[in-house]
């Protein structure tokens, strides 16, 4: 008996589609790149030379057109909605505001994250087992996350947060520190009016 041999698939590392299907999704410029890069066998058997995907569709002209200019459609929005997306993460910066509750008592507060995809609730029992105070997610009254932890905690979690950043590829996101004190109510004076 012969044996079976099993066929590998080569799949993209931008969309995940086997690269022959690439073209049909929101991102082929950028699929078209990558392949040429990482293994350009592959790239000039589909593609070629002049840069043209080889078809044997048997689609009718006008509908291939029409399919064409969909798909171009829908490339320039994906790249556009990425580059505002990109955008909008480097020009947001992170705050770390300590609070003060009593005269010794801190509270901090972290805003600004969940621009960057990072899981809020994951980084907040993080920053509770790293730091052995209490940690909690709540709302800001502009309606943005925000991460609170009890405790004068806020250079420690400065410098966590911007390795977490590194990690992720965003070396220009600042982080703020602000200190906000508690204000003391004003002593009144006998006889004044």
């Amino acid at each position: 008996m012969t044996e079976v041999v099993a066929k590998t698939i080569t799949y993209c590392n931008v969309c995940s589609f086997p690269p022959e299907y690439c073209e049909f999704g929101a991102s082929f410029k950028r699929c078209k790149e990558w392949l040429e890069g990482a293994n350009t066998e592959l790239y000039n058997l589909l593609y070629g030379e002049d840069g043209k995907v080889n078809t044997t569709s048997t689609l009718l002209s006008e509908k291939e057109e029409k399919i064409s200019k969909d798909l171009a459609k829908m490339q320039l929005k994906e790249e556009a909605k990425q580059e505002r997306e990109l955008q909008k993460k480097l020009s947001s910066k992170v705050t770390i505001k300590r609070i003060e509750r009593n005269k010794r008592k801190h509270i901090i507060s972290i805003v600004g994250l969940e621009v960057f995809e990072i899981d809020m609730k994951k980084l907040a029992k993080t920053f509770a087992s790293k730091f052995a105070t209490g940690a909690s997610v709540g709302k800001t009254a502009d309606k943005k996350e925000e991460i609170l932890v009890q405790g004068d905690v806020s250079d420690e979690a400065k410098v966590y947060i911007e390795k977490l950043l590194e990690e992720k590829g965003l070396h220009d996101i600042t982080v703020e520190q602000i200190d906000e004190k508690k204000k003391k109510p004003k002593p009144t004076v006998p006889g004044a009016k």
